[in-house]
């Protein structure tokens, strides 16, 4: 599901960026979730690099819907695991894009 969004919101970026046009506020606040979406994927390739167990947990519980006993049972982890994994890495993409917020300026 993921990747699906993540794709969807590159291709999309792709075709807006082409030309200059004048923006309505709805089609103004879709691309900026698709540019938070390619951001959020970013942020969660770098934990992947340091901690690919909890990408998997957030991959599953925020991209798949899951709960946390289903995430503990595909993971074959404990739930407390899960939740422990859960609470890191859900605050992992705020700190990365907060961080490259404060670099850019």
């Amino acid at each position: 599901m993921r990747r699906i969004l993540l794709d969807y919101a590159r291709r999309h970026n792709l075709k807006r960026g082409a030309g200059l046009k004048r923006l309505s506020l709805d089609e103004a606040a879709s691309i900026a979730v698709e540019a938070e979406f390619v951001a959020i994927d970013d942020a969660l390739n770098t934990l992947a690099e340091l901690d690919p167990r909890k990408t998997r947990v957030v991959e599953l519980r925020f991209f798949g819907g899951l709960s946390v006993e289903e995430t503990a049972e595909a993971l074959k982890l404990s739930p407390v695991t899960v939740m422990r994994d859960w609470s890191t890495a859900k605050a992992w993409p705020y700190r990365e894009l907060s961080s490259r917020g404060t670099d850019d300026s």
